[in-house]
């Protein structure tokens, strides 16, 4: 696509993004207001429906006022005419009295022991009829009785007299009939008038809503249907979904006081009352009836007459579409006029806007197959016209660099060449790996010494590290990533085969110009060959060590057996036991004793379990075990310990004898008292311990000396403990100096490992090695 039809493009998207997010607020706008005016017209009407309601019931009350002062007189009436004892009435009595009072029935009621029952009645079905869950009526009838003033808030009540509303007859529910009850001092009674006339119907009729309803809803074409809600029945359980209810039939108590429910759902309607009645405000909702998109709404509706109730009012939502459909085929046929126009203006402009482009395009076409001349002719000095006298300097710097490239290009080549004969003929196994553990490239020596091919581990994650070394493996590579630069670590790696070969690996991280890490280098060694050296090497300085200790022990034990053979030949001549000679052969056999159980532990493989333990407390136990025996000879110690825990991989008793060696030394060092000085720090990796006394100090002649067996300047010392100190200190992976000058007293100094820089399974290992040599 050319930049001309680009641009023109982009003006046509650009105007018909505008149009269209134009036309979009604005049908949003006018849905939105039209929706707004159709709510506020819902409640408008539902306020002018409840206003004429309000009015209809203030004349229906009037009326039935007036109906019921008739029926009082015609109850007073019928008092007059009947005997005060309900017994001596008689049911033909009742039948003559309703034509000359002008009711349709006349019933007497009597209170029994637990109810109220009619006893009399000029329609004998009536008789023996219970009033016990007539509700209110019935409370209104013992209040009667009791010659109280009725409080029932339905109806009308007079002077010893009460009725209830209008409603349903019981005899023919196509009537509206109206009771009235009296009740005097004189009888045992309650006298019961009934009207019963197509008047009351057809004035019950007339007054009622229903009728306004329909008006309304004729007087308002979008206007489907509306409905007058009794927030306490609607949704009962006795409800129909058509609103209907059995047991709440009466004209007081409807689920629907009036008017149609046919776009309805009981229970999305019942929450919706609800909430209405509960914030006292319209509740409107959108929703779908009969396949017709609706609004409808619920506006709560406090009458004096009526209490409080809900009217519905449910809007075709189709008055809303007609007038924003209209809308929208007005502003659409505006618009496709608009975007015609600008697509051909915007054709146009972009042919003069893009004919410098495709000038510059041609020349940047020229360099890119290598063609650098001639220049662009400038022809103006807007920013085409720069943008022209750039791209002039770039082709020249271009031909420069090209030409400086090549060359650049010849000596890489020659480099890249070399440094790839170098890497494959190194004897050192060489692979790069990605960030995600991916082998990247390998050398020659890595095939030979691991036995993968190049082409079946480039891309791939070959299993090199076993299982014991993945842990080391993961906490190397991850300092690295931290910025460590580590040292070669002598460890396992497996063959493609799954022999498991001894090397020592370096391990480099590089990164790019930003500083993230990207590759990893891993140069192996083969120590396979090394290590079989020193492992002879070993054997043979362990075979020098037998020689001398064998030495020293024939010589230490020959000087106490040649006396023990010298007394013993004297008391066998003499037939003589001399107690001084026992006692003198007793103490060169306890010498002798003494140097095969030293020379035992020294040879006999100890077990060792390594656990993590601070050398304070190690340190303070030696102490405390030591304190007697140094004040025996006035002997002090002086402590200064880290702050910190100086935590350490160790052999705790093989610790603890290591720090009794050393002290025991320093007080034996100091017959004539003194201070015996420790000291503890911890640095990054290690913990250092300097064990200082103030004796005579030892000749740097006998320095190198130390450790050597029974080598001692003790009289009755072996030289061995030194030499079993040190093989503890090494085992665990630390180191031992002493210094010492004559006259100024000696310095132990001992640094182990701290916990967490040594591998745990790699000390395991070489114990059990080093046991298994020395077995």
């Amino acid at each position: 696509m050319s930049i001309k039809t680009k641009l023109s493009a982009i003006i046509f998207g650009a105007v018909l993004l505008i149009l269209a997010l134009n036309l979009t607020f604005n049908l949003y706008a006018a849905q939105s207001n039209l929706r707004n005016e159709s709510i506020n017209n819902m409640q408008l009407t539902a306020m002018q429906m409840a206003v004429s309601v309000e009015q209809s019931n203030y004349s229906s009350n009037y009326v039935e006022y007036q109906i019921a002062h008739n029926l009082r007189m015609a109850a007073i009436f019928a008092s007059e005419e009947l005997d005060p004892d309900y017994k001596n009435v008689t049911n033909e009595e009742l039948k003559a009295l309703t034509s000359k009072v002008g009711v349709s029935n006349i019933s007497i009621l009597v209170k029994t022991d637990n109810d109220i029952v009619i006893a009399r009645s000029s329609v004998p079905s009536d008789i023996g009829v219970s009033t016990k869950d007539w509700g209110y009526w019935y409370l209104a009838f013992l209040e009667l009785f009791d010659n109280q003033e009725v409080s029932v808030d339905q109806g009308q009540a007079l002077d010893h007299f009460w009725s209830g509303p209008f409603d349903y007859s019981t005899y023919n529910l196509d009537f509206i009939e109206k009771w009235g009850y009296y009740h005097d001092e004189q009888s045992n009674y309650i006298i019961n008038p009934v009207i019963l006339n197509t008047a009351a119907s057809d004035y019950v009729k007339i007054t009622n809503p229903d009728q306004i309803a329909a008006q309304t809803k004729e007087a308002n074409p979008g206007i489907l249907e509306l409905t007058g809600f009794n927030p306490v029945t609607f949704g009962s359980a006795s409800m129909k979904a058509d609103g209907s209810d059995t047991l709440n039939k009466n004209l007081g108590n409807r689920p629907i006081k009036y008017g149609t429910y046919t776009y309805g759902n009981v229970e999305r309607d019942r929450a919706a009352i609800l909430l209405a009645q509960e914030k006292q405000k319209p509740v409107t909702l959108e929703m779908k009836v009969h396949g017709e998109r609706v609004l409808k709404s619920y506006i709560p509706i406090q009458s004096p007459g009526l209490k409080t109730y809900v009217i519905g009012v449910v809007l075709d939502y189709s008055v809303i579409s007609s007038v924003v459909h209209e809308q929208l085929i007005k502003n659409l046929t505006t618009s496709l006029l608009l975007l015609t126009l600008f697509l051909l203006c915007s054709y146009i402009l972009s042919g003069f806007v893009t004919r410098p482009i495709q000038a510059i395009l041609a020349k940047v076409n020229d360099v890119a197959k290598g063609k650098f001349e001639p220049p662009l002719k400038v022809t103006s000095r807007d920013e085409l016209g720069q943008l022209a006298l750039r791209i002039n300097a770039m082709t020249a710097h271009l031909m420069q660099r090209t030409n400086r490239l090549k060359q650049t290009l010849e000596e890489n080549r020659a480099v890249k060449e070399h440094l790839e004969s170098v890497i494959n003929g190194t004897s050192d196994a060489i692979h790069t790996m990605d960030m995600d553990g991916r082998i990247t490239s390998t050398n020659r020596a890595f095939e030979e010494l691991y036995g993968w091919g190049a082409s079946e581990v480039i891309g791939k994650m070959p299993y090199l590290i076993p299982a014991p070394a993945l842990k080391q493996e993961e906490e190397r590579l991850n300092a690295l990533k931290n910025g460590a630069i580590l040292p070669p670590i002598e460890t396992i790696r497996l063959k493609r085969d799954g022999t498991i070969i001894e090397v020592s690996v370096s391990t480099s991280l590089i990164r790019d110009e930003e500083g993230d890490p990207h590759w990893f280098i891993h140069v192996s060694r083969d120590m396979t060959e090394r290590n079989r050296m020193e492992e002879l090497l070993r054997r043979s300085e362990k075979l020098t060590t037998v020689g001398q200790l064998a030495a020293g022990v024939a010589h230490e034990i020959r000087n106490p057996l040649t006396t023990l053979k010298g007394f013993l030949q004297l008391q066998q001549e003499k037939q003589i036991l001399v107690p001084l000679h026992i006692e003198l052969m007793l103490s060169e056999l306890e010498r002798i004793n003494l140097i095969v159980s030293e020379f035992l532990i020294l040879a006999k493989p100890q077990a060792v379990h390594f656990q993590e333990k601070d050398v304070r407390t190690i340190l303070r136990d030696v102490v405390s075990l030591l304190d007697s025996q140094a004040h025996l000879f006035g002997i002090q110690f002086s402590a200064t310990f880290s702050e910190y825990p100086s935590t350490v991989h160790c052999e705790v008793n093989q610790l603890k004898q290591v720090f009794i060696n050393i002290v025991k030394n320093a007080i034996e060092a100091m017959p004539d008292g003194g201070v015996i000085s420790m000291e503890l720090s911890n640095t990054l990796d290690s913990v250092l311990i300097l064990i200082s006394d103030q004796g005579e100090g030892i000749p740097k002649d006998m320095l190198p000396k130390l450790g050597e067996p029974f080598f001692t300047n003790k009289e009755s010392g072996t030289g061995l403990g030194l030499m079993i100190s040190q093989r503890i200190i090494q085992a665990h992976k630390g180191h031992l100096e002493i210094q010492s000058e004559v006259g100024q007293g000696t310095t132990v100094m001992i640094k182990l490992p701290a916990a967490g820089t040594v591998t745990p399974w790699l000390n395991i290992k070489d114990e059990r090695s080093e046991g298994q040599r020395e077995n």
